[in-house]
């Protein structure tokens, strides 16, 4: 069974979508009332995730929370989480005795995402290949930013029950003929090519790198907003990077919709998809998201489409907290009283 957060949560509550980068609050003084968001700080600047806290919402005149309800970007642990890519401890226990608070519950960030997909309105979305995809159906949602994140969302029994995961660090084989001309040249950690490797902010710098050497080239650009930028600009070298991290993002968006039959489609999240949606749009996507022998048929029917909500991770906290019983999730590892 499913536990009500109106039996395990006191308002106020803040929530909190923490990336490698970047730090997103908003605070919800009842289950009916509007959302205050705060600016968003980056990770950089604060020593640990309690300064930012303190700076970025006490400071700013905010009401005390009683509750914490935090998207992370990891594994969450049983007495703290490590953030992957930013190193930021969060301990609840700590988190309790600095704020005296109630409740702490902590999300993985792509489980958050994944709780947001019921809620969105066509306005929050961009189609990729056909229509938006439909109100039921379990889905996946998987966003290249900082990393490379992923989760389903199963439809079960009129509930949604999210399902978190690490499927950014899946393993990314070479495919077409360019793509082996390619692979000796990337970059790896650990002696694998995993999604992230290079569907990610530098895993984006780390392919353009490795289409340079494959063909001999000089790489201009040192940032993967430079790739970007070259890639708007026609460079050709640029052009074919940003082309080939669309395919092979959806080569890894099709594995996922293959793992979950995700009829009700696949979404993407995170700081890149938005900004190459034409880039999305133009075939590469679409056409190895569905090479999945002998499955093309099935994988033709999958809706895809980019998230454009400012901040769904935190929009879909929020919907969980208003309507928990929507929602099929036990609290059990995830909750800690004060």
């Amino acid at each position: 069974m499913s536990q009500s957060v109106s039996s395990v949560v006191t308002f106020p509550v803040l929530f909190a979508d923490i990336g490698g980068t970047n730090a997103r609050f908003a605070l919800l003084v009842d289950a009916e009332g509007d959302i205050r968001h705060f600016d968003t700080v980056e990770t950089r600047l604060f020593p640990t995730v309690e300064d930012a806290i303190q700076s970025a919402v006490i400071d700013a005149g905010a009401p005390v929370p009683k509750s914490l309800v935090f998207a992370l970007a990891g594994p969450i642990g049983e007495e703290s989480t490590q953030l992957t890519n930013c190193p930021w401890v969060v301990t609840p226990k700590r988190l309790v005795e600095r704020f005296r608070l109630e409740h702490v519950i902590l999300f993985n960030d792509f489980e958050a995402l994944g709780l947001c997909l019921p809620g969105l309105k066509p306005m929050d979305l961009v189609a990729v290949g056909g229509a938006l995809p439909p109100e039921r159906g379990t889905k996946v949602v998987i966003g290249p930013g900082t990393g490379l994140g992923a989760a389903g969302l199963v439809d079960a029994a009129g509930l949604w029950v999210p399902v978190p995961g690490e499927g950014g660090h899946i393993d990314l084989a070479p495919v077409t003929a360019r793509d082996y001309d390619i692979w000796p040249h990337i970059e790896r950690a650990g002696g694998r090519v995993t999604g992230e490797t290079i569907i990610c902010g530098s895993g984006l710098l780390r392919l353009y790198r490795a289409v340079a050497a494959a063909g001999k080239s000089f790489a201009a650009c040192d940032t993967p907003a430079a790739v970007t930028a070259a890639a708007e600009a026609g460079d050709p070298l640029a052009v074919e990077t940003v082309a080939l991290f669309a395919e092979h993002l959806g080569r890894i968006a099709g594995n996922l919709a293959l793992t979950f039959l995700a009829h009700g489609g696949v979404y993407l999240a995170g700081g890149i998809a938005p900004r190459i949606v034409k880039v999305l749009q133009q075939g590469g996507f679409r056409a190895a998201f569905e090479d999945k022998y002998p499955h093309q048929g099935l994988m033709a029917s999958l809706p895809t489409a980019i998230i454009v909500h400012d901040r769904p991770a935190l929009a879909g906290l929020v919907d969980f907290a208003r309507r928990p019983n929507t929602f099929g999730l036990r609290l059990d590892g995830r909750h800690w009283r004060g």
